[in-house]
């Protein structure tokens, strides 16, 4: 067997590796010796970060750093929402672990686990870092790279937020609104509320800040479908807001976030 054979078929085996679409499970205890249980954090609506690092890459502290700082933010709006794990590209122990959490300063987001090899391999991760993000019920990969850009960190956090509008919706959505979302989030100069009626009816959009100030109102008479309003956030002040929907005597409603 020749030597191209064989780096061929190892070729296939990584591309095929790299189209996984849903997690691998894992649970036990981290390296801390915390309980950990991946498929229970996804089935309770959670996002989970995997970083998969090698001990000596200079390249993968930066990375982690910038996803932690994205997801403590959205954690500040989404309590708790947003977890991470941190894996050693083979099975190092905690030791490792440990050691490459606390020096790259990424513990606020990122819990130490050992042993990392099979998950990495279910990823098709043999570029380091590797990130993955989960989320959903159905465990699904949201997003993957070998070869991480400050770019995928915005493609990260939409991705987690529009997980979070989509759980959101389904949880506060009462009588004939449908498909609730706002978009993007954060948001700077505009913001999209985008919602389904599924009959006819009057409805109101508001706009209140934490403290319960409306900042912006939208009103309008006997629509049905599909709605997109826009509404200008350019003047806001930095913070957490409010999108409320009423339509006749129900309510629904999506925390979202202006950063200029």
């Amino acid at each position: 067997m020749t030597k191209s054979f064989l780096l061929s078929i190892a070729l296939l085996f990584v591309i095929n590796l790299s189209n996984a679409q849903t997690a691998m499970q894992f649970s036990g205890n981290s390296c801390s010796g915390d309980a950990v249980d991946l498929f229970a954090d996804l089935d309770a609506g959670k996002a989970v970060l995997l970083h998969f690092f090698m001990p000596n890459c200079g390249a993968c502290p930066p990375p982690a750093q910038r996803i932690q700082k994205m997801a403590n933010k959205i954690n500040a709006v989404f309590p708790g929402k947003v977890k991470g794990y941190a894996f050693p590209f083979d099975n190092s122990s905690c030791i490792v672990a440990d050691n490459w959490v606390n020096t790259s300063n990424v513990s606020t987001i990122y819990t130490a686990m050992a042993n990392g090899e099979a998950q990495v391999a279910h990823y098709g991760g043999f570029g380091m870092p590797t990130v993955v993000l989960l989320g959903g019920m159905d465990h699904r990969v949201l997003f993957s790279t070998q070869s991480f850009s400050s770019s995928d960190t915005t493609i990260m956090r939409d991705s987690i937020l529009a997980l979070f509008n989509t759980a959101n919706s389904i949880q506060n959505l009462q009588g004939g609104v449908n498909s609730f979302n706002v978009f993007p989030n954060p948001a700077n100069d505009n913001v999209s509320v985008t919602f389904t009626l599924t009959e006819t009816s009057d409805y109101t959009i508001s706009i209140t800040d934490i403290t319960g100030k409306q900042v912006a109102l939208i009103s309008d008479e006997k629509q049905k479908g599909l709605i997109t309003k826009q509404i200008n956030t350019a003047t806001l002040p930095n913070g957490n807001y409010i999108a409320r929907i009423l339509t006749n005597e129900n309510t629904a409603t999506q925390k979202f976030t202006v950063s200029h």
